[in-house]
């Protein structure tokens, strides 16, 4: 059952008892209705905010990871950009096999540590992950790891559920077999992201954030859950930042 928005609302902003699981193994039962998720805020503004941070010149002719890839959202809007390569990065098994059905000829790789060992120095121009970083317990290992596989002119962009949001105790949620599941998360401040790019030799490009206000207030008015809307207008619900390393294009 894919929940209302007012119940994905009320379930991501309340403290609630559900039971949680590494993003594996949560992403493994996930993977079967993940792609059916209709009035799902967060994919929904994902799908908005992702496409403000891509640009042409950061992918044409690149070598691209898309980290934390998924069922691959977002690879026919990367994919008309034309990337040299387009290398599909996920802890969960049942999401690359997915993807891999939507996109045959699809490159992909099962993470199995966030030091990526298998992987190349120097392999890729793009980092692109999306709604995944606050799944990594060990976020300096990992993009320490991001940045060795990067060449050395290179760029990341990274969106996920806002700090403040997870901090206030929402959760990433879904329902499997008639069960409350939830993904496991760390707060990561978008602060200490860019300071640890930053010592890897990344600048900041852009940065968006959104909050709930009128542009999103469709949902609840859909919903009938303005109440909701009233109480939790101005949280800040997701965030988007672009960081470069080197020259690489403006």
């Amino acid at each position: 059952m894919i929940p209302t928005v007012k119940n994905y609302i009320k379930r991501h902003f309340f403290r609630q008892e559900v039971t949680e699981k590494n993003s594996a193994e949560a992403y493994d039962l996930w993977s079967e209705n993940y792609d059916s998720q209709p009035g799902n805020l967060m994919l929904d503004l994902d799908e908005i905010l992702f496409p403000k941070l891509l640009n042409k010149a950061i992918i044409q002719n690149k070598a691209v990871a898309d980290i934390g890839c998924g069922t691959g959202r977002h690879w026919s809007k990367i994919s008309e950009l034309k990337p040299l390569s387009l290398t599909g990065f996920d802890v969960s098994e049942g999401m690359l096999s997915k993807l891999g059905e939507k996109f045959p000829d699809a490159h992909t790789y099962q993470i199995k540590d966030d030091q990526l060992s298998n992987i190349n120095n120097a392999s890729f121009n793009t980092i692109l992950s999306t709604l995944t970083i606050a799944h990594i317990e060990n976020l300096e290992q990992a993009l320490g790891a991001w940045c060795r596989i990067l060449k050395p002119d290179a760029d990341i962009i990274i969106t996920d559920f806002h700090p403040q949001l997870l901090a206030f105790g929402g959760k990433r949620t879904f329902t499997h077999n008639n069960e409350h599941l939830a993904v496991k998360n760390f707060v990561h401040p978008i602060f200490t992201i860019k300071s640890i790019l930053n010592e890897n030799g990344f600048r900041l490009m852009d940065e968006k954030e959104v909050r709930i206000d009128e542009s999103v207030k469709h949902y609840y008015t859909e919903q009938n859950a303005l109440k909701v809307y009233e109480r939790f207008k101005g949280f800040l619900v997701i965030y988007g930042i672009h960081l470069r390393r080197g020259n690489g294009p403006e």
